[in-house]
């Protein structure tokens, strides 16, 4: 399966001012895409490159200004750079001169906090060697000698490929044990206000993609057509997916012995934390007059009257529960600026835009809060009453099914 920009694997790469982050991300990938400057603090804003690594393929690397910069508009740049860290599959940590102190060791348990797998690079070698002392000190880390004026980028990207899991590289079936060899796989998506003009919107496609790869039959259909539809299928399609907001349609016309479930049903399991999904989605019941739901979305993009996240959730919600509920609504990386436990609940959408490790770590401040969190689809077929059903096609006695991945 192809991959967008953003759900390719990201790399960033941190340390102090002028120890050469810039000038290896140049090296890395070939190019002068990072200014590289005398001036200490020269990058600012994290910049992102996309390039190729051998044994990985493509990845987007991450510019992150010096994490020793000072003043208040240091302090900005330093909080930006942290705030990647909720982002990254993978991290680079350069060093230089033989100075390792506060700013590296608390780096480093921002790393292990985010399960981050990180590689030391000590940059400029060729001026001298790492002191005996701090080789001691980094001998349980990966530690790489390099120099980006006589670059040897195998020593680098070697180690990357050791160090970074095939799962956040190489992508998984999302319907690879669902489905087998000339099996019909019957895709209900709907063209309305939200339908991007002249073409379908990512999860749609991915999935579309998935049944190829797994020599499976795609056949899409507007929500309009399916009655007639399936009198014709001959045979008939072993799974009907289905956008989540004609899922009471979709339920009314695919007959119980095909297996329905939605787009973001299918990214729940192979992209969020979908045992947690599972036990947070319940909690919808428990919602009380003054409770606040947080509701998540992984892109920016155009509101219009029928916008699931903004517009349609918030009102199934409210008449669902019959309940005086607050919204907030965030888009991109961003977590709400209000303290995570105000929050009743948390819907996060499928996350198409997002790489697994980047939506994992947005959900994982509410989690550890104990704040309840649910995905649209789930939501949705939940409040329409047809979650068992739903779900049913990735749990198997009680168990989520093998390509969860983990």
């Amino acid at each position: 399966m192809s991959k967008g920009k953003d759900t390719k694997p990201h790399i960033g790469i941190f340390g102090r001012r002028n120890n050469g982050k810039s000038s290896l991300i140049n090296a890395l990938t070939g190019q002068d895409v990072a200014i590289v400057s005398e001036i200490a603090g020269t990058t600012t804003d994290p910049v992102k490159k996309s390039t190729e690594i051998a044994g990985i393929g493509p990845v987007i690397l991450v510019d992150t200004a010096g994490i020793d910069d000072t003043g208040e508009l240091g302090k900005k740049r330093v909080d930006k750079t942290l705030h990647t860290l909720s982002t990254l599959d993978a991290a680079i940590l350069v060093i230089a001169g033989n100075i390792f102190g506060e700013s590296e060791e608390s780096l480093i348990s921002l790393f292990k906090k985010y399960d981050i797998p990180f590689l030391i690079v000590h940059n400029k070698a060729d001026q001298g060697p790492l002191s005996e002392g701090l080789k001691e000190s980094l001998s349980s880390y990966h530690v790489v000698d390099y120099s980006s004026f006589q670059p040897e980028n195998e020593k680098i990207t070697d180690q990357l490929v050791k160090i970074i899991p095939e799962t956040i590289y190489r992508n998984r079936s999302l319907l690879g044990d669902i489905i087998n060899q000339g099996d019909l796989v019957l895709l209900i998506t709907p063209v309305d206000t939200e339908a991007p003009e002249g073409r379908l919107i990512l999860p749609q496609v991915q999935v579309i993609r998935d049944v190829l790869d797994n020599s499976g039959i795609a056949i899409v259909a507007k929500e309009t057509e399916i009655e007639a539809l399936i009198k014709k299928l001959n045979p008939r399609p072993v799974l009907a997916i289905t956008d989540s907001q004609v899922f009471a349609k979709a339920n009314a016309l695919i007959p119980p012995d095909i297996a329905l479930t939605s787009f973001s049903i299918v990214l729940a399991r192979s992209k969020g934390d979908f045992a947690k999904y599972q036990e947070g989605t319940p909690k919808i019941d428990g919602l009380k007059d003054g409770d606040r739901v947080l509701i998540m979305e992984s892109c920016t993009h155009h509101v219009t009257c029928d916008d699931i996240g903004r517009v349609k959730l918030p009102r199934w919600l409210l008449n669902y529960t019959g309940k005086k509920l607050d919204f907030d609504i965030v888009s991109g990386i961003d977590l709400s600026a209000r303290p995570l436990e105000s929050y009743s609940l948390v819907v996060q959408c499928g996350g198409c835009m997002f790489t697994r490790k980047q939506l994992l770590n947005r959900l994982k401040p509410y989690i550890e809060a104990g704040v309840p969190v649910t995905n649209y689809g789930m939501t949705i077929a939940w409040i329409h009453g047809i979650y068992q059903r739903v779900t049913s096609p990735f749990v198997k006695n009680g168990s989520i099914t093998n390509e969860q991945v983990q």
